[in-house]
């Protein structure tokens, strides 16, 4: 099996490289270390995660009118920064310049690393691996810095720094690993019927309205910025705990919270139904699987219509969140969703204006809500119609 990457982009991988133009799309994971580093010890350590993981070893490129994008290899390290600062210094690195600065895809790779060395009396280090989206997710991050902290750890004791590491093969792209029953024009119809019967019946049926933003900001101006929450271990150990009592799980309760603080403020009074979307990794799913150490983009987001209000407290909401999850991801629709990007993801930055912009604009007034879904349906039959054609035929 081949272990470098030579091949076009897929719908999915597209759709978060141009989003990436619009505006920094990075995953950032963060670890706290004690103890010594010593000098040059990161950079051996990630250049044997680049050598191990192929997708760490690709650079993008596409025509001169910025379309059909493909990946092709690349022979850049793995950039290490180091700054000093206090325990507070990763929080702002990470809000300032690594959610706000896109990974240089035209040379790659598409990951890099931040040393944050802190101003203290014991040694101590913070460290940020940032990847792009184009590759990665959030467990993908995470494990990819784990896999950098064991390479340190395993090259702390080794002197040679001519240290050879076996690559990973090279797999295909998210689409091309889905279930056979979801391939093919079969597949695709089903999957897309499926999913748009969902949609209008949830579009149409809660008649949804935009939480409008305070002020509004042009896509281009963007940014994706960190607020850090933190349990200490006895209260996460208690809402681990409260959770397996009341059956649901961790993600349902803040998914709940969510939409107790946020439905209100929406809907305008104290109760209705909101839609939250919520993060389905699809890996085990895959044929063949694909490990949670693999990189790559793995996680696509469902929506779930809840209720709020009106006596319902944290745990019945919670509940609504886990039974709509279950229930789409047993009729498909985290693949419907995956397979809709084929017809819905623009060819470039310059076409992507309609993309990003016109749902955005027809949830602006009343009259056209009801459009929303009608534009979708318009947007995958168009890109369905030569299937429908020759299912039928």
């Amino acid at each position: 099996m081949s272990t470098e990457v030579r091949r076009a982009l897929s719908p999915v991988e597209r759709w978060y490289w141009i989003a990436d133009q619009v505006s920094p799309l990075n995953v950032v994971a963060h670890v706290h270390l004690q103890g010594n580093i010593a000098t040059g010890l990161l950079e051996r350590a990630a250049a044997a995660l680049v050598a191990e993981h192929p997708l760490l070893r690709v650079a993008i490129t596409s025509d001169t009118g910025g379309t059909h994008p493909a990946f092709v290899p690349s022979q850049s390290a793995c950039p290490v920064r180091r700054v000093h600062g206090d325990a507070l210094e990763w929080e702002r690195q990470a809000d300032e310049h690594e959610l706000a600065s896109s990974l240089n895809w035209r040379s790659g790779p598409l990951v890099r690393i931040v040393d944050v060395e802190l101003d203290s009396s014991a040694e101590e280090h913070d460290l940020l691996l940032t990847v792009s989206h184009i590759i990665a997710d959030g467990t993908t991050a995470l494990a990819l810095l784990q896999g950098l902290i064991e390479h340190a750890d395993r090259l702390a004791a080794v002197q040679d720094t001519d240290d050879l590491i076996a690559s990973r093969p090279a797999i295909g792209a998210p689409e091309d690993l889905l279930p056979a029953r979801y391939r093919g024009s079969q597949g695709v119809v089903r999957m897309a019927v499926a999913g748009l019967a969902d949609l209008l019946a949830g579009a149409l049926g809660t008649r949804p309205r935009r939480v409008l933003p305070e002020v509004a900001v042009r896509p281009s101006l963007r940014r994706t910025r960190l607020v850090r929450r933190k349990l200490t271990a006895t209260q996460l150990d208690s809402l681990t705990r409260k959770c397996r009592q009341e059956g649901v799980t961790v993600h349902g309760a803040l998914a709940a919270a969510m939409a107790m603080v946020i439905g209100p403020a929406a809907a305008k009074r104290g109760s209705g139904r909101i839609r939250i979307g919520s993060p389905v990794d699809f890996r085990a799913e895959l044929n063949p699987p694909v490990s949670p150490d693999e990189a790559g983009a793995y996680v696509c987001t469902v929506p779930s219509i809840v209720r709020f209000g009106r006596g319902r407290d944290l745990w019945s909401i919670a509940r609504q969140v886990n039974r709509s999850l279950r229930r789409r991801r047993r009729i498909g629709q985290h693949f419907a969703l995956l397979s809709a990007l084929r017809f819905m993801s623009p060819a470039s930055v310059a076409k992507s204006a309609k993309v990003f912009g016109l749902p955005g604009q027809l949830l602006l007034s009343k009259k056209s809500r009801s459009l929303v879904p009608v534009t979708i349906m318009l947007v995958m039959l168009k890109g369905l119609l030569p299937v429908l054609v020759r299912v039928t035929v």
